[in-house]
């Protein structure tokens, strides 16, 4: 049986995260008809069910799930193969990959991207861009060397080197009663609809903060979700609500019609670490988190106190 083409692959994979095939569709950059016609294709050549849909829902079957899980895998390791070619071509003798989380603290990425081994002068460092929780899973696959993620529990496939541990942010309507306070807790927000971070792009801080609130009996009138911050700002508008976001997303967001105010909670502080896999022996990966280690242990952005809460 022949492989499937990567193009076959992404279409699963897409579809399978939107469970939708316009939205599908459109991060691919493709017709709706074109992505029906892969799925279509890709099932007929692998001779299985993958998706269940009809007019108004698309459900992953069991062997789907299993198969999306491999696809994704599959493509990372292609992307990763061309970049190491790429690189091989430019003079590296040596490619780390190294996921960086799309909240991590500008400082922090740069200061690993100027990492350098004397016993790897030929290094190359490849940064991959995504949310926390997708990173880690890299990791754990063995698709990514290393990742700079925020906010992930412990977990036995990987070790993690603890990095800086950060407050929150929320932004509020700048007329809102609570805005000229120096830095709000949670009481404050009480009677406020909670914008909070969508589940995909982090478990399990949007976990931590409904566990700090119940701990206080504290119950939001309503709550909405966000993917990026420019969401969260046009929420915290319409609902004169409360988000809850990075240092850096929610002084992107600050204008005259947001206020931005830290967010005074010992329980919601945030650690941003650098994660390995467990069982990686190899000499370069070991040798790159000591230098990290020692350079941001000397080297202390001082802004860091208040990078992020949540993503």
């Amino acid at each position: 049986m022949a492989l499937p083409e990567i193009r076959l692959l992404q279409a699963a994979v897409a579809l399978a995260k939107e469970l939708n095939y316009s939205r599908a569709a459109a991060r691919l950059r493709i017709e709706q008809s074109t992505l029906s016609k892969r799925i279509v294709e890709l099932e007929s050549q692998i001779d299985l069910r993958l998706f269940v849909r009809n007019h108004q829902t698309v459900e992953l079957t069991e062997a789907g799930r299993h198969f999306v899980e491999e696809a994704r895998n599959a493509i990372l390791h292609a992307e990763r193969a061309v970049a190491d070619a790429k690189a091989a071509m430019q003079g590296a003798d040596e490619v780390l990959h190294i996921g960086r989380s799309v909240y991590a603290d500008p400082y922090l990425v740069t200061a690993i991207q100027s990492i350098e081994l004397p016993l790897f002068p030929g290094l190359k460092v490849k940064l991959w861009r995504n949310f926390s929780p997708e990173l880690a899973r890299m990791v754990a696959t063995g698709n990514l060397d290393l990742a700079l993620v925020l906010g992930i529990p412990d977990s036995p496939s990987l070790s993690f080197l603890s990095v800086t541990e950060s407050i929150g942010y929320i932004a509020l309507p700048k007329n809102d009663a609570k805005a000229g306070s120096v830095e709000l807790r949670l009481e404050d927000l009480r009677a406020h609809d909670w914008i909070l971070p969508a589940p995909h792009i982090n478990p399990y801080i949007t976990e931590m903060i409904q566990a700090a609130a119940s701990a206080k009996n504290i119950v939001a009138p309503d709550s909405h979700t966000f993917t990026t911050a420019e969401e969260a700002s046009a929420l915290v508008l319409a609902h004169k609500g409360a988000a809850f976001l990075t240092r850096e997303s929610a002084w992107r967001i600050s204008s005259n019609e947001i206020a931005i105010r830290p967010l005074a909670e010992e329980r919601l502080k945030l650690v941003t670490s650098l994660a390995t896999r467990s069982d990686d022996k190899k000499r370069l990966t070991s040798e790159f988190v000591r230098a990290v280690g020692r350079k941001l242990v000397k080297a202390q952005h001082p802004q860091q106190q208040g990078t992020a809460l949540a993503c």
